[in-house]
């Protein structure tokens, strides 16, 4: 039988989750299965890289675009449940859910925004006129911000000191410090009048950095109160060089407010703090990778 498409499987899942219990997601995608009527070699069937069973990562589609826009949630890792606005639409007794209908939820269209070669005026899938490398490259992005956004609430269902690890572990990617133990020993010290711990910007120890390191709901928007509390701790040290790293927002107000002052202030909010954590391969390990070959022409030259 043809295994359905992660768009087919929408409306089924959320409907299994509409008892309002929370679900393992293995065992919904055995339950799944024997909805859509799959057979043991149906469900044995993998993606083209091998890594995963098609249906499995399907149903896995199924529940990030859920998630995205709003219906479903991820109480803890490997399960879900439906949420009241999940509960809601089933009320509506829908007889199909896609991406187009999942537009009418502003998270969702939040979410696709990625790729500008996506980004249609009629907001339909069509990618007909798109080159492969550019549906490929769309593609991409599209599973980078879907990481960018689970992993960001990872990160915040962590413990106030495996944060910190995260924290010392990034920057130590980013060169900064002496040596990892060194960034051990200085970020996570308990707040010394909104200082967290100092750093050397570089192995030699030329200058120094401040550290500001908060663990705090990502939905929250930092003001300018805490980026004027932690300059003035700067000041209060003669340094010119700080960074506020948190898993919250900054508001318009806290990133004008650094631009008027004489130190320099970093800020990486929750956004940029999974940006790097993603370039850098911060708690994340590699899946697949697919290359893209071109001819060398100057190999076949018969110049001498």
């Amino acid at each position: 039988m043809e295994i359905p498409g992660y768009q087919r499987i929408m409306l089924p899942l959320l409907k299994l989750a509409g008892d309002g219990k929370t679900h393992q997601f293995s065992k919904a995608v055995e339950a799944l299965g024997s909805q859509f009527d799959l057979s043991r070699d149906d469900l044995s069937v993998l993606i083209e890289s091998g890594t995963q069973p098609l249906f499995y990562n399907r149903v896995g589609w199924a529940r990030t675009y859920l998630k995205k826009a709003g219906l479903l949630e991820d109480p803890t890792k490997g399960y879900f449940r439906i949420t009241e606005a999940g509960k809601q639409l089933l009320a509506e007794n829908p007889e199909k859910i896609d991406n187009a209908f999942l537009r009418r939820y502003p998270s969702f269209v939040e979410f696709q925004k990625f790729a500008r070669a996506t980004q249609k005026k009629d907001q339909k899938e069509d990618r007909t006129d798109l080159t492969p490398e550019e549906v490929l490259e769309a593609a991409y992005q599209e599973i980078r911000n879907g990481l960018a956004e689970e992993l960001l609430q990872v990160v915040y269902n962590t413990s106030p000191g495996f944060f910190e690890a995260l924290v010392v572990e990034l920057l130590s990617k980013l060169g900064y410090g002496r040596s990892l133990r060194e960034l051990a020993r200085v970020v996570g010290q308990s707040g010394d009048g909104g200082i967290d711990g100092v750093i050397d910007e570089d192995r030699l120890g030329l200058d120094r950095i401040y550290i500001q390191a908060k663990k705090w709901n990502p939905e929250v928007k930092i003001g300018s109160p805490e980026i004027q509390k932690f300059a003035g701790a700067l000041l209060g040290r003669h340094a010119q060089k700080g960074v506020f790293i948190t898993t919250a927002k900054f508001a318009a107000p806290a990133r004008k407010y650094v631009e008027g002052i004489g130190q320099k202030v970093v800020l990486i909010d929750g956004e940029q703090l999974t940006e790097l954590m993603i370039d850098y391969g911060v708690g994340l390990t590699t899946k697949t990778v697919y290359e893209i070959k071109t001819i060398d022409y100057d190999s076949f030259s018969e110049s001498p």
